[in-house]
């Protein structure tokens, strides 16, 4: 097994690269069986944008903030534990933006898109799916599409349902919804096409955001599931994705 050891820029990340480099013989990414990140989950995101058209399962150990994508740091024994390590496949979403300048930009997430309000007024969209209407005027500070595997993250901090991975749904939630106010969100089939209008860009411009790539004043979003794009994750058993999804809705 060819491993790929790849790091943040965290001091204690570097330093167990180094040491697992050398104790592994650390290969290219691009050489490599597994991809071993090493970081918190902002460093894994963007280790799955970066290395995800190579095909290779990523295996992250936490040496950052937070680390619910990742595994516990030891450095002993990582083939044994690579080897017996559950999968998890984990679904991007599409975002095709277009902004007032006429550009069309697309990214990948694997998280959540989320819309935001860019001035200090409320965000006023329609929202609509499958190309059917069905919120005419949201106002809100702004809305998000989340992945199962990003329901626990900004999705749950918005108030959003947490999702177990293999429902084959997605969560759209509002952020600071002023009207309609009864209005909390939906939980959408995975094959659901959202649509997001901005419709007082001048006035009210918003901005978009896939995992990280943020784009500025947005016209509208078109945000899918992509049927491409997938990645897999490697958890230790006793530390699977599945589990921790589902002890997350007890956390008090």
């Amino acid at each position: 097994m060819q491993i790929a050891i790849v790091a943040s820029s965290a001091p204690a990340a570097r330093e167990a690269a180094d040491r697992l480099a050398a104790q592994y013989d650390s290969r290219p990414p691009e050489e490599a069986d597994v991809i071993v990140a090493l970081g918190g989950d902002g460093f894994m995101l963007r280790t799955l944008h970066r290395y995800h058209e190579l095909g290779r399962p990523f295996y992250g150990m936490k040496l950052g903030r937070v680390g619910f994508l990742m595994n516990q740091y030891r450095d002993d024994d990582l083939h044994a534990r690579i080897r017996h390590a559950h999968p998890a496949t984990l679904h991007a979403l599409e975002m095709r933006a277009t902004t007032a300048a006429g550009e069309e930009v697309v990214e990948l997430a694997f998280n959540e898109v989320s819309l935001l309000r860019q001035s200090n007024q409320a965000a006023h969209l329609r929202v609509t799916l499958n190309g059917a209407p069905k919120l005419e005027e949201l106002v809100c500070d702004g809305i998000l599409v989340s992945t199962p595997a990003g329901s626990t993250a900004y999705n749950l901090s918005a108030h959003g349902p947490i999702l177990p991975l293999d429902a084959n749904v997605l969560a759209m939630t509002p952020i600071s919804p002023f009207r309609p106010r009864r209005w909390r969100g939906a939980i959408l089939p995975h094959t659901t096409r959202v649509g997001l209008v901005s419709l007082d860009p001048d006035k009210r411009p918003v901005s978009a955001t896939a995992d990280y790539h943020e784009v500025r004043d947005v016209l509208s979003v078109e945000v899918h599931q992509s049927g491409q794009y997938a990645v897999r994750l490697l958890f230790d058993p006793e530390h699977n994705l599945e589990q921790r999804i589902l002890d997350e809705q007890f956390q008090l």
